[in-house]
């Protein structure tokens, strides 16, 4: 996937949730089979938590659930009920966007990954998932 960044903004269907995430406009999205990810067709990208900006009075609107290990926190709007990013428990350094969220016109392309949320540790070691919220450095020129 192409590693130059450009700025995407999204949120919630009520649109009282916005942000701004910097990610490639082409992306790798993970569809998750886990209790929580397949109950809400959730598909997300995850980006280093660095590169991800709530805008406005955003924060007001969310509330935040947990469950199992707590590590995950499925954050949503109040009003509208949309989880358009979470923290992750693969990537507890970053965020989990998810892409039907943002708003058209600047993803050229999702490619679509499966991540086995029920064998969780298994999957969490066979796709480097980890790798997705870490900040890729240049190397020289």
């Amino acid at each position: 996937m192409d590693s130059q960044t450009v700025v995407h903004n999204g949120g919630c269907h009520c649109k009282r949730v916005r942000w701004q995430v910097r990610a490639p406009a082409s992306v790798v999205a993970w569809k998750c089979n886990c209790s929580d990810c397949s109950m809400r067709a959730n598909t997300h990208f995850i980006v280093p938590s660095e590169r991800f900006e709530l805008l406005g009075d955003s924060q007001q609107f969310l509330t935040t659930y947990t469950f199992g290990t707590h590590t995950a926190k499925h954050i949503f709007c109040k009003v509208c009920g949309i989880s358009s990013f979470y923290i992750p428990r693969s990537n507890p350094d970053g965020i989990a966007v998810t892409f039907r969220c943002v708003d058209p016109g600047t993803l050229a392309h999702v490619e679509i990954k499966n991540f086995d949320g029920i064998n969780w540790e298994g999957s969490y070691n066979r796709t480097g998932i980890a790798s997705s919220s870490k900040v890729e450095t240049e190397g020289p020129k």
